[in-house]
């Protein structure tokens, strides 16, 4: 799973098509068709990355595009605006108002793609790379492996998918709630609990000796990254 992408599009056979297409990428995607409900979705979902239609039913993509760099917890939040408009001025307006990038309808989706790895290449390298690094922690993704120092640490998958996860953040505190909701991503029924069992293992397994303690449980809050 490489990164969370919200789209906000009215069209639901656009939405379809994008989502099918950022899904083989290993995109994890959530979408709404109206910009009230998308502008209350993405807050509560925190995506990496946005596609906003400018034209829709309720608020405007402009509309939201200001709401969300107002927002300090959003204000960098990476935003590729979707529109039918063409025209220069169009595009000046979209990208004034915080857009990062913009696509005019009809797109290509290997063009959209490009766009998206792109944009989070720039904005969030710890998603995107192939090797990415905290400290003498080491994840090469094309190999999956994991490392500490030169050392190989063994992991299960999904200790390997909380890692993975946890250092596209570093430092910030999940909780239990959000790491189920992006590790455990099927409809299967998992306690809270189930977390604690699996941050006890990768504990076991990356904190080898003469190394610095990794995951930090912060009390009633959930588990970070950390390496203090």
């Amino acid at each position: 799973m490489k990164a969370k992408i919200f789209i906000v599009e009215d069209e639901p056979s656009i939405v379809t098509l994008v989502k099918y297409n950022l899904e083989k990428e290993d995109y994890k995607v959530f979408f709404s068709h109206n910009g009230e409900e998308g502008l209350k979705e993405i807050k509560k979902n925190e995506p990496d990355l946005v596609l906003l239609d400018w034209m829709l039913p309720d608020l405007s993509g402009i509309e939201i595009c200001k709401a969300l760099k107002k927002d300090p917890k959003f204000k960098n939040l990476p935003i590729i605006m979707l529109t039918a408009k063409n025209q220069d001025e169009d595009k000046v307006l979209g990208l004034n108002t915080g857009a990062d990038d913009y696509l005019s309808k009809p797109f290509s989706h290997t063009e959209l793609i490009a766009r998206v790895n792109a944009l989070l290449r720039r904005s969030k390298p710890s998603i995107s790379e192939d090797v990415v690094t905290f400290g003498d922690l080491k994840i090469d993704r094309l190999q999956r492996k994991v490392f500490r120092g030169i050392v190989e640490i063994d992991l299960g998958p999904t200790e390997y998918k909380l890692i993975d996860f946890f250092i596209k953040n570093p430092t910030r505190v999940y909780s239990r709630e959000q790491l189920l909701e992006n590790i455990w991503t099927s409809n299967v029924y998992v306690e809270t609990r189930t977390v604690d069992v699996h941050i006890r293992r990768l504990r076991q397994a990356i904190n080898i000796p003469d190394t610095k303690k990794l995951i930090r449980t912060v009390r009633s809050a959930g588990y970070a990254l950390d390496n203090d």
